[in-house]
């Protein structure tokens, strides 16, 4: 899709590494990566330029869970001629149909739900008639073989992934609803939940979601934060989320955001520290428990 002196525009909220391989190793390659601000389809649309060839999207926003409008920024794309990329990794193909909505090409971290015992390692890239053969060639020309042990890791997540993923989600959302209770949360950033950012066009866009959501502690400073962190006992600190056991990382994002302000416009300055949850498959009350000692270590 992109060669030398091309231009890709990525979504302010990407990924992290996303936004690492358009500034790290996509300009090793001579391609200029640039940011829109994803909730603004003029944006994009002022990013745009006649080297443009591609658009990178994701929804939700990775760690402040912004949905943006996935169809017409898609069609923005379209319409000026370039190929619209997405990642569904937080959703899957069973949560989020991408490319019913518009999209050229859908990519997921299969290491997440699909695996979905924090064992796995694979990704993948899925289109249409017009894209897929080129994709199958390139991916032939690298060499992108999968393991038969790694295919077989992926078949058995794949079994129970519509199970886990249900199970997720109702706990999720019960946390969530149980979070926007307490007095020290500013925000909860999961667009599932009803009167959250975000929510209307879940609704409309989304057949399902996940486990993986955010909140926005009110005031305070990193060092409460990381006094919430070290109470919890079940919560592991990690990444790599989608597997049974449930994680916990702080929220940062400001240093990773380049057109975007954070805390956005109209919050309070001071509700800048968040902490992102990936729920698992424990029972939710035992999780809100754990919570519960977070709190007290405020």
């Amino acid at each position: 899709v992109l060669k030398a002196g091309d231009v890709l525009l990525i979504t302010d909220n990407a990924y992290d590494p996303t936004r690492a391989m358009g500034l790290g190793l996509l300009t090793d390659f001579g391609v200029e990566t640039r940011f829109f601000d994803p909730l603004d389809p003029a944006s994009l649309e002022a990013a745009i330029c006649e080297r443009s060839r591609a658009v990178l999207l994701e929804a939700p926003g990775s760690l402040t869970m912004e949905v943006q409008d996935v169809p017409a920024l898609a069609a923005i794309a379209r319409r000026h001629g370039l190929v619209s990329v997405f990642d569904n990794t937080w959703a899957s193909p069973l949560g989020f149909p991408a490319l019913e909505r518009g999209i050229d090409i859908t990519v997921m971290s299969l290491s997440k739900h699909v695996g979905g015992h924090s064992d796995l390692m694979m990704g993948a890239a899925s289109a249409g008639e017009r894209y897929y053969a080129l994709l199958r060639k390139r991916a032939q020309q690298l060499g992108q073989v999968v393991s038969p042990d790694d295919a077989a890791l992926a078949l058995r997540g794949l079994r129970t992934l519509g199970i886990r993923l249900k199970q997720e989600t109702s706990s999720a959302l019960e946390i969530a609803e149980w979070l926007r209770s307490r007095p020290e949360v500013a925000q909860v950033l999961c667009p599932m939940l009803p009167g959250s950012p975000g929510h209307e066009i879940w609704t409309r866009d989304f057949t399902g979601g996940c486990g993986l959501f955010s909140f926005v502690l009110k005031g305070g400073d990193a060092a409460s934060r990381a006094r919430f962190v070290d109470a919890l006992s079940l919560f592991g600190i990690g990444y790599s989320w989608g597997g049974f056991e449930s994680l916990v990382v702080p929220v940062d994002p400001a240093p990773i955001r380049a057109v975007t302000p954070w805390p956005p416009a109209g919050w309070d300055p001071t509700d800048r520290f968040g902490l992102r949850l990936a729920i698992g498959l424990e029972d939710p009350t035992d999780l809100i428990a754990d919570l519960e000692r977070g709190f007290a270590a405020l």
